[in-house]
Order: structure tokens, then C-alpha cells, then sequence
């Protein structure tokens, strides 16, 4: 990364006063892997969170071509349109061949970014699983403190594996479609389990009555699983983000949900495991990094044995946690 920063304090004075320029050159720093902005964005990071934690946050997950970002743009426009502030952290897929992502979101919302209450920041996933970016917690902290009040995580909608989204948000809303076969099956019980609310989109021409129908199932298979939120009942509604119907009920289902958790105190429980969450997330990548640079000649080594067939996958891993443990020792 070749972009220079401002000093960190110039930085959070400009995130607070809701600057959207300096706001993404604050996402940009948290999200560089250089070694020079390590503790600038970790500055950065403590002196906004105080200023953070007023928003709603919203996860918001589907298979691909259930009109994520259409029902994001009509959501947002609407939020906008009753004088709140939206955040969009997009997460787009990254090639596992270039490494690259298109990163196209803010094309996709062409309206949505034109509302001056409205941000859009899409971000390369990488080589992180759950759907999500390494520092959408970061990010989502510091669209908090630039003082939006509605914040949308759009995952990067691979189809089973977006549950890292629900460990950093308070309402997790699945967006689905029908015409793909056996609808139902369409997702897993896993990730329905997760769901505050599912939302089956495109529920308008030809298609309405089967997207009505479909709602109607989903309510039925909610009402055998246990939510996720305890105190809660997930539902299921159709919408058209097309054609701006259903849009108001779902902001209304999430009202309801934030009001009756914030009264039993699940609300803040939930902000507590994802503080929790976020940090046995971090140490986990922590050992991880320390651990592949402590031992980075070794794990090439076995690495060359075990594509020359050589040496099973298991047998060294197993020699490589030995030889570890014995220069430990030493």
C-alpha cells in the first residue's frame, strides 16, 4: 500500500465530525496488512470506541442472485428518506487465483450512494471464511463513531459458510428467492438456525404468489427450529426490493426485535460475546502468524515432502508440533 495517512489523531476528528473522505481513509488504514499502520490503526481503533456502539447492526447474508444489493439499495433509501444515516460494508469475493476482487457494490447501489446519509464500502473478503472481511469489525466500529445509526454487513454470499457475519451483529436477516429447484433445501439447517428473519425477495410479477408461498413455509420450518436469539421468533415475509413492497415491514420486524432484546437485556448481552468473539478471534490469528513465522522454514521443508509424496499430511503435522515442542524445551 502505497497510500500515506494523516496523523491518527487528524484521522479520528475527522471520522467523528462525520467527514465520509477521511472515514474511508480511516477503513483503508485498518484494513492494510503493512507493518507501518499496524499501530496507527490500532490508535485509531481506541479512540473511537467510545464513540461507537449506536448503531443497529444488521447481517445480511443469501445465495447468489437473491438481490442483495437491490433490497440494500431500497432498504437504504427508505432509511435514508426518514432522516437516518446508512452504513454499507459490502464484502466481495477475492480470487483465489489473483488474489483480486471487483468490488463492485457501489455500482450496484448507484442510487443509494447518491443519498448524502448513505456510505458504501465494499472490501475484498481475501482469504477470510464466514463471508466477511479480516476488519469488518473495525470498519463497522468506525462507521459507528462517524455517527451511523443503521450499519448493513453484506457478506459475501457464497451460499453455506456466512456465520461469521452473526458473531459481529444483532439482527441477522437471510434473503432468499424461489424458482431454484426445492427451494426449501436451498439453504441448510445451519444457517437458519441463525436467522432473526428471513426475507424471500423478488415477490412480484409472475412471481409473487410463489414467493407468498414460499414465506408461509419458511414461517412453518421457524416455528420447529430454535431461534438463535433467545426470546425471539424468527419470521419470515415476502418482499419486492424491485418494487419497494415489504421494505417497511422488514425495518419494522427489526424495530421489534432491537426494542423487545434491548428490554429483556439480550441486546447487551450480545454486544458483550461480540466484543468476546472479536477478541479470541484476534488471538487466533495472532498464534497463527507467530506460529508460520517461528517455523516458516521448517513447514517448507515438510511442505516438499509431503507434495513428493513422501510424508502423509498427518505425519507431518504430527513431526511438526514435536519438533516444536522439543525446541521449546530447549
Amino acid at each position: 500500500m502505497t497510500q500515506d495517512f494523516m496523523d491518527t489523531k487528524s484521522l479520528v476528528k475527522g471520522v467523528l465530525a462525520g467527514d465520509r473522505v477521511l472515514l474511508a481513509r480511516a477503513i483503508t488504514l485498518v484494513e492494510s496488512h503493512a507493518r507501518k499502520h499496524v499501530l496507527p490503526a490500532r490508535e485509531l481503533i481506541q479512540h473511537i470506541l467510545p464513540h461507537s456502539g449506536g448503531s443497529i447492526r444488521i447481517g445480511l447474508t443469501g445465495v447468489p442472485g437473491a438481490g442483495k444489493s437491490t433490497f440494500i439499495e431500497a432498504f437504504g433509501k427508505m432509511l435514508c428518506q426518514q432522516g437516518r444515516r446508512v452504513a454499507v460494508l459490502a464484502v466481495d469475493p477475492s480470487s483465489s487465483v489473483g488474489g483480486g476482487s471487483i468490488l463492485g457494490d457501489k455500482t450496484r447501489m448507484e442510487t443509494l450512494c447518491r443519498e448524502e446519509n448513505a456510505f458504501i464500502r465494499p472490501s475484498p473478503s481475501g482469504d477470510n471464511l464466514g463471508g466477511v472481511a479480516t476488519s469488518t469489525r473495525e470498519s463497522l466500529l468506525i462507521c459507528e463513531a462517524a455517527g451511523y445509526d443503521v450499519v448493513i454487513v453484506e457478506t459475501v454470499g457464497v451460499g453455506q459458510n456466512e456465520t461469521a457475519v452473526r458473531t459481529m451483529t444483532d439482527f441477522f436477516l437471510l434473503l432468499q428467492i424461489v424458482g431454484g429447484g426445492d427451494d426449501l433445501q436451498r439453504i441448510k439447517k445451519g444457517v437458519v438456525e441463525l436467522a432473526d428473519a428471513i426475507v424471500v425477495n423478488k415477490a412480484d410479477g409472475s412471481n409473487k404468489d410463489r414467493a407468498q408461498r414460499a414465506a408461509m413455509d419458511y414461517a412453518r420450518m421457524l416455528q420447529i427450529v430454535q431461534p438463535f436469539t433467545p426470546g425471539w421468533k424468527p419470521q419470515a415475509i415476502a418482499c419486492s426490493a424491485l418494487e419497494n413492497e415489504g421494505i417497511a415491514q422488514v425495518w419494522e420486524i427489526i424495530c421489534t426485535f432491537r426494542e423487545q432484546m434491548t428490554a429483556s437485556g439480550v441486546f447487551h448481552q450480545r454486544r458483550s460475546k461480540q466484543n468476546v468473539d472479536w477478541f479470541h478471534s484476534r488471538v487466533r490469528q495472532a498464534v497463527m502468524q507467530r506460529f508460520n513465522s517461528e517455523n516458516a522454514q521448517h513447514i517448507r521443508q515438510l511442505e516438499m515432502k509431503v507434495g513428493r509424496g513422501e510424508l502423509s499430511v498427518s505425519a507431518a503435522v504430527d513431526q511438526l508440533m514435536v519438533d516444536k515442542d522439543q525446541r521449546s524445551i530447549e
